[in-house]
Order: structure tokens, then sequence, then C-alpha cells
């Protein structure tokens, strides 16, 4: 948007056309009289169709988790909002993210949109009721900024969502009056998602609902496998990308070179996703040991290491998380090296635990037995590994470690980086793996570059190394094994992507 004083003769262009200012973020609105609305409204065919994005045949497998979830809650009204804008300053809003739950179950990624399971029969139907954008002949075709076809572009028609989803469909319109129909029935409804839903609903409570659902998200279908197969491929391409851009930030201290990489991979995410499935960790130097290093303003300075932790998430919202670290410059140090080829040990004896029947717990704690047995033959720690990684919490010397390795070492990943966040602890982090699951994997050494107990040489060294990992009932499946992770094979993919022209 420019700064520059516009021209009065584009004012008419450039301000929207209002019948009645109604709030601060609509005050310099152009007032429309009713003979300009007429004219307006004439002489239109119809706003270019959209065809729904979804890809065909996620039917059957949508129909699925709801039958699922209907058979947690017979006879109860539930009631699934996806979520409406929200605003970023003024009158601009955030670019819109479904909620997770509601997407999970339609497979639906529109605001405003909202999925009812009404009780029938001992089971449910299901319902999407979906907002119709305003259309030629409307005069909020032409005043409405977030949902007028004019101003956003148009949306799939209710029949299209209908058919693509194969999922019944309705008007947003038709919902409080079909919500009437069944005064009475005790709902559950996600809250908090959407205020306009909640105030339908006054006395629907969540009872369990958002938790039942997260437990039901642990165990991933072939499709939802196949999505993050794909947001893992798209991920490792970002990669590549930054690799190739380095030489051009690398000792460049006019230039924050962690903004130039990390906006380098979000063109990758639009490209062949919706998005980022969440910000990017572009931590040069020191800028590696702060864990969710956000800010990426810093420069790249030569002979330092890059931590990038990032993930493309798919158009239907599935998210790869992945890290890898890498020398700036192409040449690993000997203590860049000593820590890397640490933490490369510790994950390689994580992942081994990741099976079907293991404990959630069984990668995280074979990798930091191995990083606490390294720290301890370096002379940091100053207790064994038997001891630091002791389950009895209270004996003294346990947990010592931590001070290093800072983090747990997995998380679920699906739909969300942190996925299945509501599952009780005895499902998740208390529980055991089963097939389908899919988590991380990513240890990491940390020292701070004012932490006094560490060597003066490994102060300012952050090593993390990510993989996404779908457990199986045999070996498991790594499928971010696209990006390499054994150091020698690392500067050897940095000088492939650098040699390799830049492509879509």
């Amino acid at each position: 948007m420019s700064e520059q004083d516009p021209n009065p003769d584009d004012v008419a262009a450039a301000e929207p056309l209002a019948e009645e200012p109604d709030s601060a973020a609509t005050a310099h609105d152009i007032p429309m009289a009713a003979h300009l609305r007429e004219a307006i409204s004439k002489d239109w065919d119809p706003a270019p169709p959209m065809p729904h994005p979804a890809p065909a045949g996620i039917g059957p497998y949508t129909a699925r988790r709801r039958a699922a979830l209907s058979a947690l809650f017979p006879d109860r009204l539930i009631v699934i909002a996806s979520g409406q804008l929200t605003t970023r300053a003024n009158d601009t809003e955030y670019a819109f993210r479904a909620a997770s739950a509601f997407t999970w179950l339609t497979g639906e990624t529109a605001d405003s949109a909202v999925l009812v399971l009404a009780p029938s029969g001992g089971g449910h139907t299901a319902t999407l009721y979906l907002a119709e954008y305003a259309q030629p002949g409307e005069p909020r075709y032409f005043t409405d900024r977030s949902h007028a076809a004019v101003w956003v572009g148009n949306v799939p028609s209710v029949a299209d969502t209908e058919a693509v989803l194969e999922l019944a469909a309705r008007p947003l319109a038709a919902l409080p009056d079909d919500l009437r129909r069944h005064d009475g029935a005790r709902a559950l409804a996600l809250r908090g998602v959407d205020p306009a839903v909640d105030a339908l609903l006054p006395g629907a409570e969540d009872d369990g609902l958002t938790q039942a659902i997260d437990e039901l998200r642990l165990t991933k279908d072939e499709w939802e496998l196949g999505r993050l197969r794909f947001a893992c491929e798209a991920t490792a391409r970002g990669f590549a990308d930054v690799a190739r851009e380095l030489p051009n930030v690398v000792g460049r201290g006019d230039v924050r070179g962690e903004r130039w990489l990390e906006g380098t991979f979000w063109r990758r995410a639009r490209l062949e996703g919706n998005e980022v499935g969440y910000t990017s960790i572009l931590g040069a130097g020191a800028h590696a040991t702060t864990l969710h290093w956000w800010r990426n303003h810093g420069v790249v300075q030569p002979g330092t290491l890059l931590l990038a932790d990032m993930g493309v998430e798919t158009d239907e919202l599935y998210t790869a998380d992945v890290t890898r670290t890498m020398p700036v410059d192409g040449t690993w140090t000997a203590p860049q090296l000593q820590v890397y080829r640490a933490v490369q040990e510790a994950q390689a004896a994580g992942i081994a635990e990741v099976k079907a029947g293991a404990d959630f717990t069984a990668a995280h704690k074979a990798a930091m037995w191995v990083l606490a047995d390294h720290l301890h033959s370096w002379g940091i720690l100053p207790v064994t590994a038997e001891v630091s990684c002791a389950d009895d919490p209270e004996r003294p010397g346990a947990g010592l470690h931590r001070r290093y390795t800072l983090h747990s070492t997995s998380h679920m990943l699906g739909i969300d980086v942190h996925d299945c966040a509501r599952a009780r602890k005895e499902a998740y982090t208390e529980g055991t793996l089963a097939a389908g699951y899919v988590l991380t994997v990513e240890p990491g050494l940390y020292f701070q570059p004012n932490d006094l107990s560490a060597p003066a040489e490994l102060r300012g060294i952050g090593v993390r190394i990510e993989d996404d990992i779908v457990v199986t009932d045999g070996a498991a499946e790594n499928l971010s094994a696209l990006l390499p992770r054994d150091p020698d094979e690392i500067t050897e993919w940095m000088r492939d992507a650098q040699a390799a022209p830049a492509v879509p």
C-alpha cells in the first residue's frame, strides 16, 4: 500500500461503496445512494465459479472419522465450527486457518462453516453449513470486504461442496432454524471457536468432546499419511532452497540473513501448500541455542551453524516438522562436529525405539541416555548417564543433562504441528504407540553463549536433528528421510543444492 496521497479522481475506485458506515473501520467509505445501488446491481452474469479445493476421494475417510466420533456420543447433538476471520489490525484480518477438529471431520477449510451431527436412529446425520458469498445483483457484492466475491473472489457453491466432500450441505443462513428443531437436545460443542455459534447454543458444553476428537486423531489413516508424506517432500525442497541461498547471505553484515532464508522457505510453502505449518526457526550462530528463535533477524556469519526448523503445511492443513543443522559455509569445525555427531547418534537411538507397543517415552529415554553419556565423557556432566537419566527424579544428580538438552524428544504430528494436544496423558505421553501414529524424534544439544559450565569452544553451538516418523507394525517409516543427516552427506547435499538452478 502506497504512502503517497491519492489522486482525488481515483478515490471512488479505491474505496468501497457503503450505504452507511457502521464502524470505525468503515468510517471513510463513500455512501451509496439508492439510485447508484440500483444501477450498480444490474447487468451482471454470475460471478466466476470457484472449484472446491478438496481432493477427490476424501469423503469416505471423513465419513469414517465422523462415525467414530458418533459412536462415542450417542444421542448427543454435536456442533463443531470452523471459526471466523480474526482481526489483525483495524479492518485487516489474518489469513484464515480452520479449526483442526472441524477440518479433520469434514475436509473443509472455509471460515464461518459449521458441522452439525444430529442424533438419528442410534447414530448421527451429518450436515455441513456454509457461508455463501455475496453475488452480483446484491449491494453486498461491492460493500462486504470479507465475504463478497468482487473483493475476495468467489467460493465454491453449497452444491459443489456437497458433491466433492460427499457430505450433505446447506447455506449457513439455515443454521439457526435447523438448530431450533433440536431444542432440548443435550448439545456438545467446541466452545470458543466461533462466538456466533456459541450464542446459538448457550447451554452447550464440551463434556470431553475435544479430548475424544484428539484421541481419535492419534491414529492417521492412509489418506492422512499421504498428505504428511507430501508435506515432507515439499519441505525437503524448501530446505534445498534455503541451502541454495546461503552463499548470498553468509558474511553479509548488511543483510538480515535469517529473514532472507525464512522468506525463501515461505515461498516454497506457499507454492506447494497452504502456508508454513508454524513460524519457521532460522537460528544462525548462537541463535541456534534459543529453542523458539522466531525473530529471525540475525546476520549469518562465516564459520557458524544454521539450525533450520521448518515445515510446509499442505492445502489440507497437514504439516511437516523437520529440523536440520548445517555449517553455513559448508565446512564443519571440530567442536561443531563433536556436538553434531552426538546428536546424530542420539536421534538414531530414539528412532530405533519407535515401534507399535513401545512406550511413547522410549525414544526420549534412549536419546537422552546417549546425550548424557557424551556429556559425561566430555567432562561437562558431573554424573554418569545412569545417574542423570534415572527414573527417580529425586535421586541426587538426576536430570542434570537437561541443562543442555532442554526439551522432550518427541511430540505427535499431523494436522497440527503439536498434534492431539488435548488427549489424556494415559493415551499420549504416558501411553504406548500404535500403528498409524506419527511423531517427531528431535533430540538436541544447546550450549548457551553465557553458560560457564560448558567449555568455551562449545558455547554458542546449538544442534537439533528432527524427523517425522510413522509407527508401523514393523520398522518405523521416516517421512523426512529425503534430507540427509550424516554430516558428510549434508555438506555434499549443500554443494549440490548450490550448484543447481532455482526452480519452482
